[in-house]
C-alpha cells in the first residue's frame, strides 16, 4: 500500500463489516426469516457496498490519479472511466 492510499484502512473496515452483514443474511435465510427480512437487509448491504465504492473512488481520485497526472500519464483518465462505467450501471 503507498502514501496516497490514506482511506485504505476505512475502505477494508467497511468490507469487513460488509462480509459479516451478508454472512449474517446469509443465517438469516437458512433459519427462514422473513422474505421482507432478507430484502430489507440486502438493500442494507447493496447501500454500504455503493458507500464503499465512493470511498474508494475518492481515495483513487485523490492519490493516483493526482499522482498519474503529475507524473504525466494520462492514461488513468482512460483507466477511471473504464472503472467508472463498470461500477455505475
Amino acid at each position: 500500500m503507498t502514501d496516497h492510499h490514506k482511506y485504505r484502512k476505512q475502505i477494508v473496515n467497511r468490507l469487513a463489516k460488509i462480509e459479516g452483514h451478508t454472512r449474517s443474511v446469509k443465517n438469516m435465510a437458512a433459519e427462514g426469516r422473513d422474505c421482507g427480512d432478507l430484502l430489507i437487509q440486502i438493500a442494507a448491504i447493496r447501500s454500504a457496498l455503493d458507500s464503499c465504492g465512493k470511498l474508494i473512488l475518492k481515495d483513487h481520485l485523490e492519490g493516483c490519479v493526482v499522482e498519474a497526472v503529475k507524473e504525466g500519464d494520462e492514461s488513468v483518465v482512460k483507466k477511471l472511466n473504464e472503472a467508472i462505467d463498470k461500477f455505475i450501471r
